[in-house]
């Protein structure tokens, strides 16, 4: 009994009570009546802040629909995240989540992988565990001279540093003056141990000897994806130093590297922790590593362009690599590391989502409006077959009848729906209550799964708005536009994505019981939650609402931008969310 016990509570599997979290009178915090009692689950949003200031993530209950718990944001908090968060991650058993931030984007900053523990299974905001930090390793080598003509720095090292190019990131430091040569640069050209970079700063004297004593130069990793599908370890791809680093969860060190091919952006483990899949935008290349010694295993018939995505089917035997230069859907056979399908989904294509519960394949494209939807199965050996291609803009009734870009799907575990996040920039901004033009318009549609047909259109409005007598929200009635935000603006081709760009403008999540749906929203500062039942009472005008129906908008923690029109600081610039068992 008491083994059968501790299996169900470590499933997650709690009961949760009925609980009211916050009330009107706490700040952002609508006036709702009591959450329906729920098994305990929780979801998690990343977000940017301003720069040279940490990132931040939040524990969001799904009972409850509260924030129970956020790391650390102002600069002077230790520890805390590190600035340009890129992505995250849970590992399997839900103990700890894992954020990689770029930082060396920004002079000074240090690249990190962090990790907390979520708040514990209880009725109140218990809090986020401590954040720790993982460093990651790097290429350096000590300066012998450096010298600078009009603004083009001319550098010699002691010793070569390897798997580089024109375009590369380094980080020059340790001069005691002048401090302008000390930052993140881009490289120009390299050869042997002369590499060349710009400045901003002009004019400054040669140094050399005794000058460049403890100066250095590194190649800073720039991690931006997290991926593992075992409990002892997570892998990270680092960016800049065309890389996979693994990292042990136990003593939260880097135990192992590899190099891959150039600019790796997406990684997957198969389910059975034997390999790990890395697909590399630099080169037009995927690697496949195994696992235990990270050792390459060669890929072949692989042509694709720009891959930008990977996913692992549920069995293991399949991966599937997304390619945004030419738009192909690439099946690679995990026994053999051969290729064994393309399917066309149009160049520009962004993101796959693998729903394991209807085995499928849902693909989107933000440059055609389209969302692609494949059996994982079914076509010559053992490939995906096309089931629709979704137009957001054509057709009667259409999600987006005035244009859109769909950038993220989730699909409801109970197998009965899918969601897929999309934004629209409208010019001239046809929103009364938004001064600015153009206007970013953020959106959710409801797709029925069996059907593959919207269920509601347009797509829902994202933006709540406190009614009177309740803490003011951020929004006006009616509101459905947003001021845009240059951090926000996403990649699109033919500019791919880099550390410092936002990956995802809208991103969304299914909770792991199907109840609700959240979608973030970077130009708002806010994640909106969807409550997906029937006649929930879990919202704010206390009544039954329709199914998908939006409940509220709940705020990420406050940046350190310049303040708003109103005076109020702006908040932080959710990315990125997951689900946590």
């Amino acid at each position: 009994m008491v083994l059968l016990t501790l299996l169900c509570v470590a499933c997650g599997q709690v009961y949760r009570p009925v609980v009211t979290p916050c009330a009107g009178q706490v700040p952002n915090c609508p006036v709702e009546t009591p959450p329906s009692p729920a098994n305990f689950h929780a979801v998690f949003a990343i977000s940017t802040n301003a720069p040279g200031y940490p990132g931040g993530a939040m524990q969001i209950d799904v009972s409850g629909d509260s924030i129970i718990g956020e790391t650390p944001t102002s600069d002077l908090d230790a520890p805390n995240l590190g600035d340009i968060p890129t992505h995250a991650a849970i590992i399997p058993n839900d103990t700890r989540v894992f954020v990689a931030s770029a930082s060396s984007v920004l002079s000074g900053g240090f690249d990190v992988v962090s990790s907390f523990s979520p708040a514990f299974q209880s009725s109140i905001g218990s809090g986020l565990g401590a954040v720790t930090a993982v460093g990651l390793p790097s290429q350096t080598s000590n300066l012998a001279t450096i010298s600078e003509a009009g603004n083009l720095v001319t550098v010699a090292l002691n010793v070569p540093l390897t798997n580089l190019a024109a375009g590369y990131a380094i980080v020059i430091a340790g001069i005691g003056n002048p401090l302008a040569y000390n930052g993140t640069f881009t490289i120009v050209s390299i050869s042997g141990t002369t590499l060349q970079c710009v400045n901003p700063t002009a004019g400054l004297p040669q140094l050399s000897g005794a000058q460049l004593s403890g100066a250095t130069a590194s190649v800073p990793s720039q991690p931006v994806f997290l991926n593992s599908t075992q409990n002892n370890a997570m892998y990270v791809a680092n960016f800049n130093s065309n890389s996979v680093s693994a990292i042990n969860t136990s003593s939260n060190f880097v135990s192992n590297s590899a190099t891959v091919g150039a600019n790796p952006v997406s990684l997957a483990e198969t389910p059975n922790g034997l390999k790990l899949y890395v697909a590399n935008q630099g080169d037009n290349t995927v690697s496949s590593l195994n696992v235990a010694d990270l050792s390459s295993n060669p890929v072949t018939g692989f042509s694709g362009k720009t891959p930008v995505w990977v996913v692992a089917r549920a069995d293991s035997q399949k991966v599937y690599v997304l390619t945004q230069g030419d738009g192909q859907l690439v099946t690679l056979d995990t026994a053999t590391d051969t290729v064994t399908s393309s399917l066309p989904v149009g160049a520009g294509a962004n993101f796959i989502f693998f729903d394991p519960n209807l085995n499928r394949l849902y693909v989107t494209n933000p440059v055609t409006g389209t969302v692609y939807v494949f059996s994982d199965t079914g076509g010559a050996n053992d490939t995906p077959i096309q089931l629709a291609a979704i137009s957001m803009t054509a057709g009667a009734n259409p999600p987006c009848p005035s244009g859109c870009s769909p950038a993220s799907v989730t699909a409801l575990p109970d197998g009965s729906r899918f969601y897929v996040a999309s934004y629209q920039i409208a010019t001239p901004c046809p929103d009364p209550t938004v001064t600015v033009s153009p206007c970013v318009i953020p959106g959710l549609t409801v797709f029925d799964a069996n059907s593959l047909t919207p269920k509601i259109t347009p797509a829902l409005t994202l933006l709540a708005w406190s009614p009177a007598g309740t803490t003011p929200g951020p929004f006006a009635p009616n509101q459905y536009a947003l001021p845009p935000v240059t951090s926000c603006a996403s990649p699109v081709l033919p500019f791919l994505y880099k550390p410092g760009v936002t990956r995802f403008r809208v991103f969304t999540t299914a909770a792991a019981d199907s109840s609700n749906v959240y979608v973030s929203m970077c130009d708002a500062g806010a994640v909106a939650v969807i409550d997906t039942t029937d006649g929930n009472t879990n919202n704010t005008s206390g009544g039954g609402t329709p199914a998908d129906s939006l409940v509220t908008d709940l705020p990420a923690a406050f940046s350190a931008g310049a303040p708003q029109s109103n005076g109020e600081p702006p908040n932080q610039n959710p990315i990125f969310m997951l689900t946590g068992q």
